[in-house]
């Protein structure tokens, strides 16, 4: 859908497109909610034609650079983040939007994120010391999750976004290229000040991970790099410092236990390869290290809220190393 001036951008990035984006634009053209206009970034080059505006950039940008690409493009107010492989109810984006407008400190709204009638995928994001982020409410009913309330942040397969926030805050760092590069923008978006409020009359039917895998090899490294990162960035230092020994404390429960992400990359390939992705990840983390530390200063330097209030919030929406381990 393409419309003047629009109230909402909604951003697809795509690499493969195929049957999982069209079913995706069919259910935007489902809506209920008609003040938006759908663009389509194809980071893929394979989108032939579409029922919305199509961005080519010719290469792979990843998923932030690709938001940041479409949010540049359009003036809308509000910005909303879907990945490809989601389908929103008729009811998605008019319920985020009718919970943004109601309150102006809510720069941030989540999505109830569906694996399947009977399991979430996520109802917000968690905060582990160690900097990793992890869904809320993960594998569990949506029954459990029924509640309009405030949390940490969005996971960024279905979001909305103040566009005042997206430009305050820079948007989504496009050196993360994929992965929790919706956490990193959600931490600076709190030290902002900002809001997120998870609802969950705003249902999505999301298939985990279908464009990128679950367990890859390339996930694998990107995941834990840009969780360095976005710990140096963004966590104060009293966090900072306890960050290495949660990770250790991650690090062992995912040797240990049967299930989660690692135990299936350990299943794919070994522990070694995985060792080796955690010491290729620090190094590149070292690399950037200089570059990393003048955003934690400008972060730092914005910040709204005190360091005391940023500390209780994390603790408030806290998930153990153990916890990240076993999803």
């Amino acid at each position: 859908m393409s419309i003047l001036n629009p109230r909402v951008v909604v951003v697809i990035p795509t690499l493969n497109a195929g049957e999982p984006l069209a079913a995706c634009l069919r259910a935007l053209a489902a809506q209920t909610y008609r003040d938006f206009e759908t663009v389509v970034v194809d980071n893929g080059g394979r989108v032939a034609e579409a029922s919305a505006k199509v961005l080519r950039p010719g290469r792979n940008l990843g998923f932030g650079a690709a938001i940041n690409l479409a949010v540049r493009e359009s003036k809308a107010p509000m910005v909303a983040c879907l990945n490809d492989d989601a389908v929103p109810e008729p009811q998605w984006l008019g319920e985020l939007v009718r919970a943004m407008e109601a309150d102006t400190r809510v720069g941030m709204c989540a999505s109830c994120v569906l694996l399947d009638e009977l399991r979430l995928d996520s109802a917000g994001m968690l905060l582990c010391p160690d900097g990793s982020s992890k869904q809320r409410g993960h594998g569990e009913s949506p029954a459990k999750y029924s509640r309009e309330e405030e949390v940490l942040m969005p996971s960024g397969s279905a979001a909305l976004y103040r566009r005042e926030l997206f430009d305050l805050a820079g948007g989504f760092d496009e050196s993360f290229f994929l992965y929790c590069e919706d956490s990193d923008l959600g931490l600076r978006a709190r030290w902002l000040g900002w809001l997120c409020r998870y609802i969950p009359t705003a249902r999505v039917a999301h298939h985990y991970s279908l464009s990128a895998g679950r367990a890859s090899s390339l996930k694998a490294y990107l995941v834990e790099r840009n969780r360095l990162a976005l710990a140096v960035k963004c966590l104060p230092l009293q966090m900072l410092a306890v960050a290495p020994f949660a990770a250790l404390a991650r690090y062992w429960w995912h040797l240990r236990l049967p299930a989660g992400t690692a135990a299936e990359f350990r299943r794919e390939a070994s522990s070694l390869a995985l060792a080796w992705f955690v010491v290729k990840a620090h190094l590149a983390t070292l690399a950037a290290l200089a570059r990393l530390l003048g955003e934690r200063r400008r972060i730092h330097a914005g910040a709204r809220i005190s360091t005391a209030e940023f500390t209780a919030l994390a603790e408030r929406f806290r998930i153990s190393p153990r916890e990240v381990a076993s999803q």
